[in-house]
């Protein structure tokens, strides 16, 4: 059975193709639940306007429904709370000059 780790693992696939860097070192992901074998996920983009949101959602699905004991896959983007930069991990802070 996957866990909440096994999908934070795989969510690190999800790149942020302007940046390079993957959503969960730049602060993307805010929640992950696993319930009956289906994984939900809670992202949030940069900005609103993003162009990339169906990209991200097709992403989601792909590599955490390739998860072992998961049986089907949900997103939902919120732009609540808003991103900043400040929830980065401290490697993407660097590696973007922050």
């Amino acid at each position: 059975m996957a866990t909440v780790e096994d999908v934070e693992s795989a969510l690190a696939n999800v790149i942020d193709p302007e940046l390079g860097l993957d959503f969960v070192e730049l602060g993307l992901i805010y929640g992950i639940s696993i319930e009956e074998g289906h994984a939900h996920v809670t992202y949030t983009l940069t900005t609103p306007g993003c162009p990339i949101g169906p990209q991200v959602e097709a992403q989601i699905e792909e590599f955490v429904g390739e998860l072992e004991g998961i049986t089907g896959v949900s997103s939902e983007v919120t732009f609540v709370p808003p991103w900043s930069p400040d929830k980065m991990s401290e490697d993407a802070k660097f590696a973007l000059g922050f």
